[in-house]
């Protein structure tokens, strides 16, 4: 997103169809906008370049495409292909197993050190 507002939009092309701020999804995902946000084409610019996002004021910000996101963490360059950027997409189900293996080895550290004495 840029911090820059649109005055000239086209027509409306589609709509933020899933939110979290704690989640990533594939599609019409937002971390930011909320579900039901109006992307629109902005006049005489190619949708490939960029859109405006309609804010809760009702101005048209514009939201310049950079590289394609995908869900997975990888995202494609344009010019160079394909590229990991080493983002890291746990789920909630990983955190859990992560918070209890941390447990887990805390437990076996204090009852080892309890048998030595």
């Amino acid at each position: 997103m840029k911090d820059e507002y649109v005055k000239e939009i086209d027509k409306e092309i589609g709509q933020v169809s899933k939110y979290s701020d704690m989640e990533q999804y594939p599609g019409n995902f937002s971390n930011v906008y909320r579900k039901g946000t109006k992307y629109y084409s902005i006049k005489d610019i190619s949708t490939d370049e960029s859109i405006a996002v309609e804010d809760e004021s009702g101005k048209y910000k514009k939201a310049v495409r950079e590289k394609e996101y995908t869900f997975d963490g990888t995202v494609e360059d344009n010019s160079k292909g394909t590229i990991n950027e080493g983002k890291f997409n746990f789920s909630d189900k990983d955190i859990i197993l992560l918070v209890l293996l941390t447990i887990g080895i805390f437990v076996i550290f204090f009852i080892a050190k309890k048998i030595k004495r």
